[in-house]
C-alpha cells in the first residue's frame, strides 16, 4: 500500500476498535435477536393440498370423494393467481397426496409441472401430505415412515435439480414419525398437529399448544421436556382458529369449532361478508394484541385446490390477503418450512416458550360476543380462562400439564388427543369450568411460578 494512505487509515482503525469493544459484549450476551429470528415480525404461512381422492387413507384405499375432475391446471392457475393478486411477494407451500404425486393422468402431470414453475417464479415450497391429514389413524408408524421416504423422493425427482422440501404437511403426525423426519429425512419442520381438533373429520388431536414447539417422544401434542425427550422437528398447527369457537366439541350447539381463517367455516358457512370479517378478526387476534404479548405473531391457513370451485371464494381470498397487507404492511408471507426454520434458529429447545393470547368474541358463529378467552401456553402446561362479559365472572376451562407422562395410541385409532385435568371441549364430567382457586394446590403453585400475576384470580 502507498505510504500516503497509512496515516488516514489510523483514525479509522481506532474508531472501529472502539466500536468493537463497546458493541461486541452486548451482542455476545444474546440481547439482540438473531439475524432472521421470528422476534419482532408478523408471519402468514399458507398451504394448499393437491389430491386425487378427498381422503387417501393409505396408498391403495380411499375414504372420501373422487376429486380428479376438479383438479385441473386451470384451477391451479386461478388459485395461485388469486394469491399473487392479493400478495405478489407471497410464498406458499404445495402439498401433494400419494396419488397426486404418482398419477399419470395428464391433469396431475400438468399440476406437478406448474408447482415446479411456482417454485422457480415465486419461491413456493413443494412437499407431501401423508394419509389425507390422518395418516396414523389408518397406518402403522412403520408404514407412515415408508410413505414419507418414498413420497419425498418422488417430490425431489419431479422437481429436479436436487430439490428437497423444507417441511411436510401432515395434519396429525405421530411422534415416532416426526422423529423419523428429523433423523432420517433431515426435515426439521412439519405441520403435525391441528390445534383443538376434536369430533371433526377423521381424527381427534386436541391438547397441544397452537404456536411452534419441539414435540416430545411420548406424544406429538406434548412439548419436549428434556434433551432425552426432544425431537428436532418443529411442530406447527394447520389452521388458525377463533379461540372461542375452538373450545367447542365438533359441531355442538350448531356451531363449527374450526371457524377461523379457513374458507369452509367462514365464507361457505356465513357468506362472503361475515366470512371475510371473521377471517380478518381472527388474524387481528394474533397480529394486534398477540404481537404485543408474544413479541411476534403467526397466522396459518390451508386451502385445498378443491375449495376454489365455489363462486366467490377466490375473491375473498384475494381480499383477505390485501387487507392483511393494508393493516399490517410489515407482515411477511413465507413458506411454513421457512417460518419453522426461522423459529428453530432462534429456539434450540422449548425452555423459552411463553405464548399468550386474549380474544373477545366477534358474534359470528361460535365466537360468542359476550365472552372473552385468555390462553397461556408454555413448555410445562397450557391454561385457559373464559370470562363472561355480562357479570365479569371468570373460570378455568382448560388446564393441561405437559410435565407428567403422556402416551399416544399404539393401535389404529381416531382419538389422539392429550386430555389434561380440565379440557376445553367439556366432553368429560371433570371438564366443567371451575374458579382458579378450585384447582389443586400443586397445580396452582406450578402456574404461579410462571405467571405470578394470576394470584389475583
Amino acid at each position: 500500500m502507498d505510504k500516503n494512505f497509512v496515516i488516514p487509515l489510523k483514525p479509522l482503525i481506532i474508531l472501529l476498535s472502539i466500536c468493537f469493544l463497546f458493541f461486541f459484549p452486548v451482542l455476545s450476551k444474546g440481547e439482540s435477536p438473531a439475524v432472521g429470528a421470528v422476534t419482532g415480525h408478523r408471519y402468514l404461512t399458507f398451504n394448499t393440498v393437491v389430491r386425487v381422492n378427498q381422503i387417501e387413507v393409505t396408498r391403495e384405499r380411499d375414504a372420501g370423494e373422487d376429486e380428479a375432475s376438479i383438479h385441473t391446471l386451470a384451477y391451479a392457475h386461478e388459485f395461485r393467481d388469486a394469491i399473487a393478486a392479493g400478495w405478489p411477494e407471497a410464498r406458499i407451500t404445495w402439498a401433494f397426496s400419494w396419488q397426486a404425486l404418482f398419477s399419470e393422468l395428464q391433469n396431475y402431470r400438468d399440476i406437478r409441472d406448474f408447482a415446479r414453475e411456482c417454485n422457480q417464479k415465486y419461491g413456493d415450497d413443494v412437499t407431501f401430505i401423508p394419509g389425507g391429514y390422518f395418516a396414523n389413524a389408518y397406518n402403522t408408524r412403520e408404514q407412515v415412515s415408508k410413505d414419507l421416504h418414498d413420497a419425498l423422493a418422488r417430490v425431489s425427482e419431479f422437481m429436479g435439480n436436487g430439490f428437497r422440501p423444507k417441511s411436510v404437511v401432515a395434519g396429525f403426525l405421530a411422534a415416532e414419525n416426526l422423529q423419523y423426519l428429523s433423523e432420517m429425512e433431515n426435515i426439521h419442520v412439519c405441520q403435525g398437529n391441528i390445534w383443538s381438533q376434536y369430533a371433526i373429520d377423521n381424527q381427534d388431536g386436541d391438547g397441544s399448544i397452537c404456536y411452534p414447539y419441539y414435540p416430545s417422544k411420548e406424544h406429538f401434542c406434548k412439548p419436549a421436556q428434556s434433551a432425552a425427550d426432544f425431537i428436532d422437528c418443529v411442530n406447527l398447527d394447520g389452521w388458525t382458529c377463533d379461540f372461542l369457537a375452538a373450545r367447542r366439541e365438533g359441531f355442538k350447539q350448531g356451531f363449527n369449532s374450526r371457524m377461523g381463517v379457513g374458507p369452509i367455516e367462514t365464507i361457505r358457512n356465513h357468506g362472503p361478508k361475515d366470512g371475510l370479517q371473521q377471517m380478518i378478526a381472527t388474524t387481528a387476534v394474533h397480529f394486534d394484541r398477540g404481537f404485543e404479548l408474544n413479541g411476534f405473531a403467526w397466522v396459518t391457513n390451508c386451502w385445498e385446490i378443491s375449495l376454489i370451485q365455489p363462486i366467490g371464494h377466490l375473491e375473498c381470498l384475494t381480499a383477505w390477503l390485501k387487507e392483511i397487507r393494508k393493516r399490517w404492511p410489515d407482515a411477511q408471507c413465507i413458506t411454513q418450512g421457512e417460518f419453522g426454520l426461522l423459529w428453530r434458529e432462534q429456539n434450540k429447545n422449548n425452555d423459552q416458550l411463553n405464548y399468550r393470547f386474549t380474544q373477545r368474541g366477534t358474534g359470528i358463529g361460535g365466537s360468542d360476543k359476550d365472552k372473552e378467552i385468555s390462553w397461556y401456553m408454555n413448555k410445562n402446561f397450557r391454561l385457559a380462562f373464559l370470562k363472561d362479559l355480562n357479570d365479569q365472572s371468570e373460570k378455568v376451562i382448560d388446564f393441561t400439564r405437559y410435565d407428567i407422562p403422556a402416551s399416544e395410541p399404539r393401535s389404529l385409532s381416531r382419538n389422539w388427543s392429550l386430555m389434561g385435568e380440565i379440557n376445553q371441549k367439556q366432553t368429560r364430567p371433570q371438564d366443567s369450568p371451575v374458579p382458579f382457586t378450585n384447582l389443586a394446590d400443586d397445580d396452582r403453585r406450578l402456574i404461579l411460578r410462571t405467571y405470578p400475576e394470576l394470584k389475583k384470580k
